[in-house]
């Protein structure tokens, strides 16, 4: 049975990861990881990864590779990461099943951490 993916990758996500990615040589993909912070109390953060870290999961999709740090697993299990391009904002957006809430801003969450079951395959 494979292992399951933390999150998934939509291709215009995957397509702007390699854009990123593609101009700095040393450039391995992007880190998603959380903090706390912002009026919600967490905020998404994303980083350029030039060299992977233990326990990283590593989500790969069309050559273009996210890693997600292993203490935001519980936090983005199920999370699709998007990218979009619209008249107020150009960014990654994550559609997250463990988002609670949000500031009138966007720029903060509040995030459950997933259940230890959803971490489980279900069997049919």
């Amino acid at each position: 049975m494979g292992r399951f993916s933390v999150i998934t990758l939509t291709d215009a996500a995957a397509s702007r990861v390699d854009e990123i990615t593609s101009s700095r040589e040393d450039a391995l993909g992007i880190r998603v990881g959380i903090k706390k912070g912002g009026c919600a109390g967490m905020e998404y953060t994303i980083d350029l990864v030039t060299e992977a870290k233990p326990g990283d999961d590593v989500i790969e999709k069309n050559g273009s590779k996210v890693f997600v740090a292993p203490e935001a697993v519980l936090y983005l299990l199920g999370t699709e990461m998007d990218f979009e391009i619209t008249k107020l904002r150009t960014g990654f957006v994550f559609n997250n099943p463990n988002q609670t809430s949000a500031c009138g801003c966007g720029e903060s969450v509040e995030l459950t951490p997933a259940r230890p079951e959803a971490l489980t395959p279900a069997i049919s």
